[in-house]
C-alpha cells in the first residue's frame, strides 16, 4: 500500500456494531469519488413543500387557514389535510417557513403570517408586512423552530385588514418544512 490507497468491501468494528471514526480530529474525509448513504436520523427528514394553484380568498381581519392544493414533496407522507403531522418516532425540532402575497393592499394595511401548533397559534412566529402605497401586492414570509412530538400539528394562517376579501396569490404562496438535525 505504498500510494496510501485501502480498498475494502465492508468496514466493520470489531464486535459488529457500534461507531466507526474516519480520521482524527481537525482531518478533513473527502468523498469527491464516492458517495454516502445516511441513516434516517443524519437526514433532514421529514420534509415537505406545498404550495397554491390557485387563489384563496382571504376574509378581511379573519384568521384564515391556509389551504394547499399541491405537493411538491413530502418525504414520509406527513403532510396532508392542510397541515404537517409528525410521524411517530419523528420527534424532535423542526424548521418551517409560509410564504404569501396578498394582492390590493391600500398604505398602512398588513397582512399577517403566523403557526398553529396543535390547534394554538405559536408566540413567536408572527410575521407583519405593512403595505407602502395604494393597491399593492404584499409579499409576507415567516419562518420558525419548534420542538415537536409525535402527532403534532403544525398549519400555516394569514390575516390582512385591507378592508373586503383579498387572494392569496396561486404563484407565490407556499408552505414549507424540516427536521433539523444535530439539535
Amino acid at each position: 500500500m505504498a500510494d496510501g490507497t485501502l480498498k475494502v468491501g465492508t468496514i466493520t468494528t470489531s464486535s459488529g456494531s457500534g461507531t466507526i471514526t474516519l480520521g482524527q480530529s481537525g482531518e478533513t474525509v473527502d468523498m469527491a469519488n464516492g458517495s454516502i448513504t445516511l441513516n434516517s436520523d443524519m437526514k433532514n427528514t421529514p420534509a415537505f413543500q406545498v404550495k397554491k394553484t390557485s387563489t384563496q380568498s382571504i376574509p378581511n381581519a379573519t384568521v384564515t387557514k391556509l389551504t394547499w392544493d399541491a405537493e411538491d414533496w413530502d418525504t414520509d407522507s406527513a403532510f396532508a389535510s392542510d397541515k404537517f403531522t409528525v410521524p411517530s418516532g419523528k420527534a424532535g425540532k423542526y424548521y418551517f417557513q409560509v410564504t404569501t402575497e396578498i394582492t390590493g393592499i391600500d398604505d398602512g394595511e398588513y397582512v399577517q403570517l403566523r403557526f398553529h401548533k396543535n390547534g394554538s397559534s405559536q408566540a413567536g412566529t408572527t410575521a407583519r408586512w405593512y403595505s407602502p402605497g395604494s393597491s399593492n401586492d404584499v409579499r409576507a414570509r415567516t419562518n420558525v423552530i419548534l420542538d415537536l412530538s409525535a402527532t403534532d400539528y403544525v398549519e400555516a394562517y394569514v390575516y390582512h385588514t385591507e378592508g373586503g376579501s383579498r387572494d392569496a396569490s396561486s404563484s407565490e404562496t407556499f408552505f414549507r418544512g424540516y427536521k433539523l438535525i444535530g439539535v
